[in-house]
């Protein structure tokens, strides 16, 4: 009980949180271009508290679950001066896309944070030589600094991994500082094979994803199956047994048995293989200071932004199925398992840019839906008629509730 309880309140404060800082960024930038903003909500039901400020009431509703501004002549005619609809163009948009705006803002500046604090980056130093890979065969000494790889400079191991992997195995030309001199090297980088399933574990061996086009989907392999065994080893819902048994690096054919409802159902598959490229050598961490740690989170932020709009585009090529996305079912259960501060605070920041960049999005109901019709009047000089706009959001909200009403439905799937 206690354990549902926390879980509970860890949901609300997250919600309640990006939802408050979202509607605040709304209200502030319409109170800013000086549009009169009749109420100010949190939640959505009855009313467990109002206030009534010199023009806006400001209430607190029963369902944390969303929140909204009432902005006047926003969803109805208007003849007042400070209306909505009265605004310039430019000031509507920048009221419309500063909720969002703030959700990324957010997250980038818990993100950076919590990466700027848990250390720094790894340099371009090197550390150890590891045996039978290229690095030793050429000659490269600990210590030595790589400082560029095919003209581009090197200050990273990220750096150095996008030169080594972009080259697709063809020769490469680094020069490394050693003790002062510039040393130029031709390299050719060692060839590494790993096995690729398609398939994503929880913790406990569900499969809660499978990639698109894997061997794992060629075979049958489902989302929602729970991995039992793998090659004949009784996993006993051990994630990490059942990595370790895919990873082997003898085994060419893999057979899996998975519970799927009530049967146990046998699949045979060959996995495919994934080429990567290396040096052969490990780099040494940068020195602990401030500016480090402030590199190293700026280069993790910039990770985490890019990885959530790649994740947009495979939604988009069909890379990633709609049955794969997550709803607030699915999110909710996520939070809930989160395991201290920092995992919970990542999480935050992780719900809070993809709602923030989802809400952009030119889709009728959301932000950038308004944002779109606001871009249509500006070139076509005049209003779009409200009925046409309405039943356009209305359009846009039924599809948006089908698409959720799906999500949660494979969300429920996933937990049971």
């Amino acid at each position: 009980m206690i354990g549902f309880i926390i879980s509970a309140i860890k949901i609300i404060i997250l919600l309640g949180v990006l939802i408050t800082i979202h509607e605040l960024g709304h209200f502030i930038v319409a109170k800013l271009c000086k549009v009169k903003v009749n109420e100010f909500a949190i939640g959505f039901g009855p009313a467990i508290w109002k206030k009534q400020g010199k023009e806006t009431k400001y209430t607190l509703r029963l369902i944390p679950l969303g929140g909204y501004n009432s902005m006047e002549g926003e969803d109805e005619a208007s003849d007042d001066e400070r209306s909505f609809s009265k605004a310039s163009i430019p000031k509507r948009i920048a009221i419309v896309v500063a909720g969002a705006t703030v959700n990324i803002i957010f997250a980038i500046i818990i993100y950076f944070t919590i990466t700027a604090s848990s250390g720094t980056y790894i340099s371009n130093q090197i550390d150890e030589i590891l045996d039978g890979y290229v690095a030793q065969t050429v000659g490269l000494q600990v210590g030595d600094k790589i400082i560029e790889g095919n003209g581009q400079a090197i200050k990273s191991k990220k750096d150095l991994n996008e030169v080594v992997q972009n080259s697709q195995g063809e020769e490469i030309k680094i020069k490394i500082d050693r003790s002062g001199e510039i040393i130029e090297y031709h390299i050719k980088p060692s060839e590494i094979k790993s096995k690729v399933t398609g398939v994503y574990l929880d913790e406990k061996c569900k499969i809660v994803a499978v990639q698109k086009g894997s061997t794992s989907e060629r075979q049958g392999v489902q989302a929602n199956d729970i991995l039992l065994k793998v090659n004949g080893v009784d996993l006993k819902g051990d994630r990490n047994t059942a990595l370790q048994e895919i990873g082997q690096k003898d085994v060419n054919t893999m057979v899996l048995v998975v519970q799927r409802g009530e049967q146990e159902v046998t699949i045979e598959l060959t996995p495919d293989y994934e080429t990567s490229y290396i040096l052969g050598i490990n780099l040494r961490p940068a020195e602990d200071t401030f500016i480090n740690r402030c590199v190293n989170g700026g280069m993790q932020t910039q990770e985490f932004l890019v990885s959530i709009v790649d994740n947009l585009k495979q939604l988009f090529t069909g890379n990633v199925g709609v049955d794969q996305m997550m709803g607030p079912v699915g999110i909710s259960e996520v939070v809930a398992k989160t395991d201290g501060l920092k995992e919970f605070f990542e999480m935050m920041a992780l719900i809070s840019l993809s709602l923030g960049v989802t809400n952009l999005l030119p889709i009728p109901a959301l932000d950038g839906g308004k944002i779109l019709i606001l871009l249509i009047e500006a070139i076509r000089r005049k209003p779009m008629k409200q009925e046409t706009e309405v039943n356009i959001q209305l359009l846009g909200f039924a599809i948006l509730i089908a698409l959720s009403l799906y999500v949660t439905y494979h969300d429920i799937l996933r937990i049971f």
